[in-house]
């Protein structure tokens, strides 16, 4: 193991959540409010910023939402992947709920309640919409939270790193064809240029400009690299809480005429979190692995990276489609849904020693 890995591991992973990140569910709520507020106080300029698009992409979601990504995959060192060989049982059950459990068990989800239980209360025209929505915040596996949630159970920072790496080098060939294959199946037809044009634009290029970013400020030694991530940091914050009022300014008559919606939409995304992370932190147990690495592997299979979510929804369907709100009840759930795990895992600590015969933490 390379020093600067063991190093970027161990900072990427070891800073607690902040203030403004443990209260990200408050903002997006003073987001909503603030966004249906102004769209329905100033429509036409609204109006004006959806009709900037060039290539059904629009310009200044699409500043935003690489201002939002890029600080986070800064953070991401592939010069990890070769670390994934010491923990090759964890890896495995991350890869499994992330790949093969997590964005088929959201498509059936998503039938079962938007599609059967939920039908009679929701816009029939929107349906469509609302499942692609879940099954694209179900395929990307998450980035950049992991690394609070890792640090708040204790979990082992290189793992963590190596399999941020790989899921996210596994995004960038497989996000695509699974989401044509999961909406396929949900008889939601999406143009492959358009979805290609979302994974070049929210995927390859950020990774690219990131990485790039990255080397430079290693250069400039760990300290440099340090300092300039405290001040980008908040930027995908910040990035990501613009996006959202935008978004709730189009949202907004909607949701005053049918409330009930963001509820209704956040039930299949609570089932598959506690599913997902259940089943992952299980398996770990099951195969042995130790606490350490069981935590991260729950958390990784459980969350999403909203914001790329949020950025193909509205490249694929638009501000005022269905599938850019059911990505943005996403991002309301998702602080306070993985502090609850967090807070399980941590208390089942002696459970699960007790049934694995790796030596305790």
């Amino acid at each position: 193991m390379s020093a600067q890995c063991e190093v970027t591991g161990k900072r990427a992973a070891g800073a607690p959540m902040s203030v403004f990140e443990r209260f990200l569910s408050v903002w997006v709520a003073l987001c909503i409010v603030v966004g249906i507020a102004l769209g329905q106080l100033f429509p036409a300029l609204f109006q004006a910023v959806g009709r900037m698009e060039v290539a059904q992409v629009n310009l200044p979601v699409g500043a935003l939402i690489w201002v939002m990504i890029i600080p986070m995959l800064v953070k991401v060192d592939f010069g990890a992947l070769h670390e994934v060989r010491q923990h090759l049982k964890g890896i495995g059950v991350t890869l499994f709920v992330n790949w093969l459990v997590k964005p088929f068990s959201m498509a059936f989800l998503a039938w079962l309640f938007i599609r059967t239980l939920f039908a009679p209360w929701l816009p029939p025209d929107q349906i469509d919409s609302y499942v692609a929505g879940l099954i694209l915040l179900a395929a990307a596996p998450c980035t950049a939270m992991v690394f609070v949630w890792s640090r708040l159970t204790g979990g082992d920072p290189l793992f963590t790193l190596s399999q941020v790496a790989l899921n996210d080098s596994i995004m960038v060939i497989a996000f695509a064809p699974l989401v044509a294959f999961l909406l396929g199946l949900s008889s939601i037809t999406v143009p492959w240029d358009t979805l290609l044009i979302s994974v070049a634009l929210y995927i390859v290029i950020p990774v690219i400009l990131a990485q790039g970013l990255r080397k430079t400020l290693l250069k400039q030694g760990q300290a440099a690299f340090d300092a300039a991530m405290e001040k980008i940091g908040p930027w995908s914050i910040t990035a990501l809480l613009a996006t959202l009022v935008l978004l709730f300014a189009f949202q907004g008559e909607a949701i005053l005429k049918q409330p009930l919606i963001i509820a209704l939409l956040a039930v299949p995304i609570l089932i598959q979190v506690v599913f997902n992370s259940g089943l992952a932190y299980w398996l770990n147990r099951a195969v042995g692995e130790k606490h350490a690495i069981a935590c991260p592997s729950a958390l990784i299979g459980a969350s999403n990276f909203f914001e790329l979510a949020v950025a193909a929804a509205i490249s694929l369907f638009g501000f005022n489609s269905g599938a850019a709100l059911a990505t943005v009840v996403g991002v309301l759930i998702e602080v306070p849904v993985m502090l609850l795990v967090v807070n399980v895992v941590n208390r089942s600590k002696g459970w699960y020693e007790r049934g694995t015969a790796v030596p305790r933490n």
